[in-house]
């Protein structure tokens, strides 16, 4: 597990902001982040399938450039060779992807390495393989995620919660009106692609927004 401490990785991942380069027609996904940092969000991660290697590469020394000029969290999906060449704060791998003992073993001690969990089982054994947080993946039905089975739903986060004493990620159609009975089900954070458009939740959540709004 990296040394971040458990309760400052949840607050820096309250809002966890995702990129999908298919959603930002009008604007590039660097300009899509900064507009998330300056609305609050401490985390963001860069999901970007299509990419070479060189240019997920070029891509993440930007974004972690900037990233850290907000003081926030940088992930990569699913490359921890990507995620340690370009000195990320950590890396995201889902079921399908390299296991996680062996990104562990790619991105170091310290770097932080979340998982995508469908049960409780697969959260159980992410925190034995050194993940420093699990991600609910599916909560509800998205059109960004379509290769899923049926959403997790709230039973699926409680049963998530009770199976680690990891940080929660919940993703999957998270919004501003149902953001709290997902926290209140046990998750400790909110991700998600579509965030970037839903105003409301940026307010009530983001650990940077202002808290005279929530």
């Amino acid at each position: 597990m990296s040394r971040i401490h458990h309760d400052r990785l949840v607050s820096l991942m309250k809002v966890y902001f995702v990129t999908d380069r298919h959603l930002f027609e009008l604007e590039t996904v660097e300009e899509a982040c900064r507009s998330m940092l300056e609305a609050g969000v401490r985390t963001i991660q860069l999901r970007d399938k299509e990419a070479t290697a060189e240019d997920l590469l070029a891509s993440a020394l930007r974004l972690r450039s900037l990233c850290h000029d907000y003081g926030a969290l940088f992930i990569i999906n699913d490359d921890p060779a990507t995620a340690a060449r370009a000195g990320a704060d950590g890396v995201h791998v889902g079921q399908g992807d390299a296991p996680a003992a062996a990104a562990r073993g790619i991105i170091g001690p310290d770097a932080i390495l979340g998982v995508s969990v469908r049960t409780p089982e697969e959260a159980a054994q992410a925190e034995r393989s050194g993940a420093d947080y699990v991600a609910a993946n599916g909560v509800f039905s998205t059109p960004t995620k379509t290769d899923l089975d049926a959403p997790l739903g709230l039973e699926g986060i409680r049963r998530i919660r009770a199976a680690t004493s990891l940080p929660v990620v919940a993703i999957g159609g998270i919004d501003s009106e149902n953001a709290a009975e997902v926290l209140s089900a046990g998750a400790d954070c909110l991700a998600g692609v579509r965030i970037r458009w839903d105003g409301d939740l940026m307010r009530m959540f983001a650990p940077g927004a202002d808290r005279n709004t929530r």
